[in-house]
């Protein structure tokens, strides 16, 4: 089979694929819940412009997991179609790093107020 051919692969690989980008969602969903719930929930977060901007990042965050998820679930779809190898995805990368950079962010806020 030629790397353009493409053939229906196993449907457990492609379940598989698609509770992978099922669990990005929901990730990306938390993330957006949460940048609401600071905004909503948390007036009394005395920094209101860090308020904003944690909220503002975590929906954005959110928003981008979203849209990055949709197409690593079709490279990866559009991979095990053509018998092709499995594409490498920076996403968990790029996840953990801001999971960290929010968290230290909201530690430094926390100890100054």
């Amino acid at each position: 089979m030629t790397p353009t051919e493409e053939h229906e692969p196993d449907y457990r690989f492609t379940l598989a694929n698609e509770r992978t980008f099922l669990a990005w969602i929901r990730t990306s969903l938390g993330l957006v819940a949460g940048g609401v719930a600071l905004m909503q929930l948390a007036p009394n977060f005395s920094v209101r412009d860090v308020r904003l901007a944690l909220s503002v990042l975590l929906v954005a965050a959110g928003g981008t997991l979203a849209a990055l998820s949709v197409r690593r679930w079709q490279r990866t779809q559009q991979a095990m179609r053509r018998g092709a190898e499995m594409p490498t995805s920076r996403i968990p990368f790029a996840v953990g790093v801001a999971s960290v950079a929010v968290a230290v962010l909201v530690i430094v806020v926390l100890v100054r107020i």
